[in-house]
C-alpha cells in the first residue's frame, strides 16, 4: 500500500469496457478512501504493469474483448503480480465462476459492485497484508 502524509493508502485499479460500470466502481473506490486508475481492457493491465506500476487490488471483468479476465489474470501471476485480484462478472453460473476462479483469483463478486462488497474484500487485504 502506498503511503503519503504517513497513512497508508489502498491503490486499486479498475479493469473493465463498460464505461458506466468503469465510472461506477472508480467512483464508489473513490468514497471509500481508495486511489484508484481504470483501464479499458485486460491487456492494458498487463502493458500497465510491465514498467513496474503495482496495485494492491485489481478489479478484474471476466468478459473483454482484446484479453480475457481469464487470460490476464494468468498473465499477471506468471509476471509475479501479487496483487488481490477480484473477478468482477455478471456471470453467476457455478462453473464459469470456478474458472475465473480457478485462473489465481483472490476473490469473485457479481456486478455491479458495492460498499458492502468492497468493504468485504477490503477486510480480506488488510487480514492477508
Amino acid at each position: 500500500m502506498a503511503t503519503s502524509n504517513g497513512r497508508t493508502r489502498t491503490t486499486a485499479l479498475v479493469v473493465d469496457d463498460d464505461r458506466i460500470i468503469k465510472t461506477i466502481h472508480s467512483k464508489l473506490l473513490s468514497k471509500l478512501g481508495i486511489e484508484n486508475q481504470v483501464a479499458a481492457n485486460e491487456k492494458k493491465v498487463v502493458d500497465l504493469h510491465c514498467p513496474g506500476k503495482k496495485f494492491d487490488l485489481i478489479m478484474m471483468d471476466r468478459d473483454m474483448p482484446i484479453m480475457n479476465g481469464i487470460e490476464a489474470t494468468r498473465e499477471l501471476r506468471a509476471l509475479g503480480i501479487r496483487s488481490i485480484i477480484v473477478g468482477v462478472s455478471t456471470r453467476s453460473l457455478e462453473q464459469e465462476i470456478q474458472e475465473f476462479m480457478d485462473a489465481s483469483l483472490d476473490d469473485y463478486q457479481e456486478k455491479p459492485l458495492t460498499s458492502s462488497k468492497v468493504i468485504s474484500i477490503l477486510h480480506k487485504i488488510n487480514h492477508n497484508s
